[in-house]
C-alpha cells in the first residue's frame, strides 16, 4: 500500500506513540483489504462507547492513547443517559465506569453526542468520504446520502477520526457500489409508518447479506429509508442498498435488472415478521428517533397515561430540538431518554418481553437484553404501552 511521507513518519513513530500505533492499525486494515492508499475523511463516527459492550480492557485501552481528533467525530450511544441515568435505574458502579468512558472519549476529541443518527446532526454530503462504525448510520450514509464508508470497527474508527484518514477499498471505491441483486416488493402498501420498512430489512437482510441489493416496488421516505437499512445490517451485514428512483446513486449505475440475481419479497411475508404478545416493556428509537418521529409519538399519547413502561430514544440535540413534543410524550409516563438506547443500556435487562417498532431492535434485543423481542407497529406499541 502506497503511503505518503507524512504516513511513513507518523508510523515510523515520529508523531508519538499513539499516532503510531492507531496508523499500524489502518495499514494492516488496508493491506488486509489490498487498499492501494489512504483517503481523507470528512467525518468519523466512534463505536464501542458503552461499557456494557467494551468493559473494562476496552476502557483501559482507550485511557492509555494520547492524541486528539483531527476530524469532526462523533459517539456513538453509550450505556445510559448521561445526565438522568438514576431515573433508568443504572447501577452506580456502571455509571462510574461509563463516565471514566465517556472522559476518555472527551480527552481524545470526540464529540460527545452519543447517537447513533449523526446525519441529524452533521452535514455529509454526497461523495463524501467517512468512517462511520455504527451499522445503521453507515447504512444510511452511503445509500441515502450517497457518501462513502465501510462498515469501521471502533478501534478502525478512532484511529481514522485521529489521523483523518483511512484506507481506500470496499466502499470508497465506486466499482464496489453497483448492485448486484434485485429485491422487488410485491404489493406494498402505500400508507405505512417505520416499523414496516423494518420489517422488510429484516427479511431483505438474510437474503442479500454483505452483497449491494437494489429495491423496486417501494417509495420510502427518509425515515423509512433508516429503518429498512438498519435492519438490513443487523440480520445480515448491509452496508449499501439502493432503492429505485429513490436513492440518489439509484440513477447513478447503468445496469441491467435481467442480469441481476432477483428476488421478491411479498407484502404478506412482511406483515409476518409482526408478532402478537403482552409485553412487559416497549422501546422505541433504534436508530434513534428523528424530530418527526418524536412529534409523531406525541400525537398518539396526546391525552394518553402509559401503563407499562414506554422508552424512547433520540440524540440529546434532537430532543432539545423537539421540546415541546418531549413534553407531551413525558406527561403521559414514558420516557425519552438521550446518549443510550435499548440495545446497549443495561436498563432494559430487567424485562423478559419488549416490544419494540424497529426491525434491528427485533434482531439485537434477544442476544443484547437477554429478553424476547416483538415487533410493532407504532400503533401497537402506544396501545401496548397505554391498556
Amino acid at each position: 500500500m502506497f503511503l505518503t511521507a507524512e504516513e511513513e513518519a507518523i508510523l515510523a513513530g515520529e508523531e508519538g506513540q499513539t499516532r503510531q500505533q492507531l496508523m499500524e492499525i489502518l495499514v494492516a486494515m488496508g493491506k488486509v483489504f489490498e487498499a492501494e492508499k489512504m483517503v481523507p475523511i470528512r467525518s468519523a463516527q466512534v463505536s464501542g462507547a458503552s461499557y456494557k459492550t467494551i468493559g473494562r480492557w476496552g476502557l483501559e485501552w482507550l485511557s492509555s492513547l494520547d492524541a486528539k481528533a483531527t476530524v469532526p467525530a462523533i459517539l456513538n450511544p453509550v450505556g445510559m443517559d448521561r445526565i438522568r441515568w438514576r431515573e433508568m435505574q443504572i447501577d452506580p458502579v456502571f455509571a462510574k465506569n461509563q463516565f471514566d468512558v465517556i472522559a476518555a472519549y472527551e480527552r481524545l476529541g470526540i464529540r460527545l453526542s452519543c447517537t447513533c443518527t449523526p446525519y441529524y446532526l452533521t452535514i455529509s454530503e454526497y461523495g463524501d468520504h467517512l468512517a462511520w462504525s455504527e451499522s445503521s448510520a453507515v447504512a444510511y450514509a452511503n445509500s441515502v446520502i450517497g457518501a462513502r464508508t465501510n462498515r469501521e470497527g471502533g478501534p478502525s474508527a478512532l484511529a481514522a477520526a485521529i489521523l483523518g484518514r483511512t484506507p481506500a477499498y470496499g466502499l470508497h471505491l465506486v466499482e464496489n457500489r453497483s448492485p448486484v441483486l434485485t429485491i422487488l416488493v410485491e404489493d406494498a402498501p402505500g400508507e405505512v409508518d417505520e416499523s414496516w420498512y423494518g420489517a422488510l430489512g429484516y427479511l431483505a437482510g438474510k437474503i442479500a447479506g454483505n452483497r449491494v441489493p437494489v429495491f423496486t416496488g417501494i417509495r420510502p421516505s427518509r425515515d423509512q429509508l433508516k429503518n429498512l437499512g438498519a435492519a438490513m445490517a443487523a440480520t445480515g451485514a448491509t452496508a449499501l442498498y439502493h432503492v429505485q428512483d429513490i436513492t440518489p446513486e439509484a440513477r447513478v449505475f447503468h445496469y441491467d435488472a435481467s442480469s441481476l440475481e432477483n428476488v421478491t419479497i411479498t407484502a404478506d411475508e412482511v406483515t409476518g415478521v409482526y408478532t402478537t404478545a403482552d409485553p412487559d416493556a416497549i422501546a422505541i428509537g433504534c436508530p434513534h428517533c428523528s424530530d418527526e418521529e418524536l412529534t409523531r409519538i406525541a400525537e398518539k399519547l396526546q391525552g394518553c397515561r402509559v401503563k407499562k413502561p414506554l422508552y424512547i430514544f433520540a440524540a440529546r440535540d434532537v430532543i432539545t430540538r423537539s421540546a415541546e413534543a418531549v413534553h407531551i410524550i413525558e406527561k403521559s409516563g414514558a420516557w425519552v431518554f438521550a446518549d443510550t438506547c435499548m440495545v446497549v443500556s443495561p436498563a432494559l435487562e430487567q424485562y423478559k418481553t419488549i416490544m419494540v417498532s424497529s426491525g434491528k431492535a427485533l434482531a439485537y434485543v434477544p442476544n443484547m437484553c437477554g429478553a424476547r423481542s416483538l415487533l410493532g407497529s407504532l400503533d401497537t406499541c402506544i396501545a401496548a404501552a397505554c391498556r
